[in-house]
């Protein structure tokens, strides 16, 4: 792509927030810069809302929303429909866009845009499913109506590592159960959710349906909405430390939440696993987004008699990756969000080999402008080291061996999260084994992608509450009604 193509994309980017169909700048005139952290140039300046504009925000939303519950079902299913056909013909715009703020090598922002479209369409189709019940009741005294209702209006936080599909994943459930919408997209990578309002405003959406609200000081604002009784539902995708704390403050108005959280996936490779496959896995879980993913697989657990072999094959593999600013040819390493990923990265990398971790690959910053970490691989990672508690969000194989399966199921149920986890064996009992034992609310069994608009993603433990996609996903934007009425024949 051209710098002038680049220019041309991002002169068309609202620099406004959303608020009741009119982008307005902020009301006490403050900005914030976007940067591109391949480059660390500043490429586009934005309105960085106050704590007025989140409430002005909420008073659309809520003046909204009793004429979208009402807007039937297929309306609402039409609407997401033609977003999905728009950011068809978008995609290669919405692509670029992320590259530029994110970082991410555009074929896997290409990717990202056929995966965040996929939740427009397919909760297109959930919108007319919000089904009920009608029955006697047992005693037969009378009928029971049992009757589905949007929860309100909601406010959805979104994360910085997957700026489009995230968004897509919260505001399309919302819509299609008839909620209405105030987003507040990451600060580090705002753009590409102000590109997809004017998206949806190009639909068809109504005015105050859906709110757009960016900031560089998100504390203050999210306190004054999450504590507006107006408010009925806050979906958030972060840290599990920032998620315990919004929970804390949505307990008071007794908000419908949903928490995704942080993650440390095992990976498991037992010693029947076919080896090419799980190369090919390990390098999709662990490298996909430069590892910045809640997703991403943290660990690996090899069995000690293919770990060598393992550790060999997936080196050969990294020791090729290209790295560089996510436009260009070939690039499969790009820039980690900013400084701070990467001193956090080097820190975990040196803990380990503290500790006795051998680095096969990478383990350093590098020299170049932006913010780059080499893909790296460690083996023989010890026990306690900090690199198999914390959540590395970086581009950071690490091995460790184990002897057999309950010892790989002791390991791998060793965190207080419980997002994913992924296991090649070509036992068919065994995979079926671990799909009950271990303790994570999503499994690769011999596959290392397992994210689906049509299935539903979330966690146990400290990895959250709730799910988005899938049948599931509509639910946790819908309330439940039960009504008896007098027996009809009485």
């Amino acid at each position: 792509m051209s710098d002038e193509r680049e220019i041309e994309l991002l002169a068309g980017v609202p620099d406004g927030l959303f608020i009741d169909g009119v982008w307005r700048a902020a009301a006490d005139g403050a900005t914030l810069d976007v940067v591109d952290p391949a480059t660390g140039d500043v490429v586009k300046t934005i309105a960085s809302a106050s704590v007025a504009d989140g409430v002005a925000a909420l008073d659309a939303a809520d003046a909204a929303f009793p004429a979208w519950a009402a807007t039937p079902a297929r309306e609402r299913a039409e609407i997401l429909r033609r977003a999905f056909d728009l950011l068809q013909e978008r995609k290669e715009d919405f692509a670029l866009l992320m590259t530029i703020e994110m970082g991410k090598p555009l074929a896997e922002a290409r990717g990202e845009v056929a995966y965040g479209g996929e939740f427009l369409r397919w909760f297109s189709e959930e919108a007319v499913r919000a089904n009920g019940r009608y029955g006697a009741n047992p005693e037969g005294t009378g009928r029971m109506i049992v009757t589905q209702h949007p929860v309100g209006p909601c406010f959805l936080i979104t994360p910085w590592n997957f700026p489009l599909a995230m968004a897509t994943r919260k505001i399309a459930p919302a819509l299609a159960a008839g909620c209405t919408v105030v987003i507040k997209p990451a600060a580090l990578t705002p753009l590409t959710t102000l590109a997809f309002a004017k998206l949806l405003e190009d639909a068809g959406l109504p005015a105050g349906v859906v709110n757009v609200v960016t900031t560089a000081s998100s504390g203050p604002m999210s306190d004054a909405i999450i504590a507006d009784p107006r408010l009925r539902k806050l979906s958030f995708t972060g840290s599990t430390p920032v998620g315990v704390s919004l929970l804390e403050k949505a307990a008071k108005g007794v908000l419908r939440t949903s928490m995704e959280l942080g993650g440390n996936a095992p990976f498991i490779v037992f010693d029947d696993a076919d080896l090419d496959k799980a190369v090919d896995g390990a390098i999709a879980a662990k490298f996909r987004n430069i590892g910045q993913a809640c997703t991403a697989a943290n660990r690996f657990i090899v069995h000690r008699a293919v770990a060598d072999e393992f550790a060999r094959r997936v080196t050969e593999r990294v020791e090729s990756f290209r790295a560089g600013r996510g436009t260009e040819e070939g690039v499969v390493i790009g820039p980690l969000i900013d400084d701070k990923a990467v001193a956090k990265t080097g820190q975990l990398v040196a803990d380990a080999v503290e500790r006795g971790a051998t680095l096969r690959t990478g383990g350093a910053e590098i020299d170049r402008p932006g913010s780059f970490f080499a893909a790296t691989v460690l083996s023989d990672v010890r026990p306690g080291s900090e690199i198999l508690r914390e959540e590395i969000f970086g581009p950071v194989l690490a091995i460790v061996p184990f002897d057999d399966e309950d010892d790989a199921v002791r390991i791998a149920n060793d965190t207080e999260y419980g997002l994913v986890s992924y296991v090649y064996t070509e036992s068919l009992s065994r995979g079926q084994r671990m799909i009950e034992r271990l303790q994570t609310g999503m499994m690769g069994l011999n596959v290392g992608v397992v994210s689906n608009a049509a299935a539903p993603f979330g966690g146990w433990k400290m990895s959250g509450l709730g799910r988005e996609g899938g049948a599931e996903g509509i639910h946790e934007y819908l309330q439940t009604k039960y009504t008896l009425t007098a027996n009809p024949f009485a």
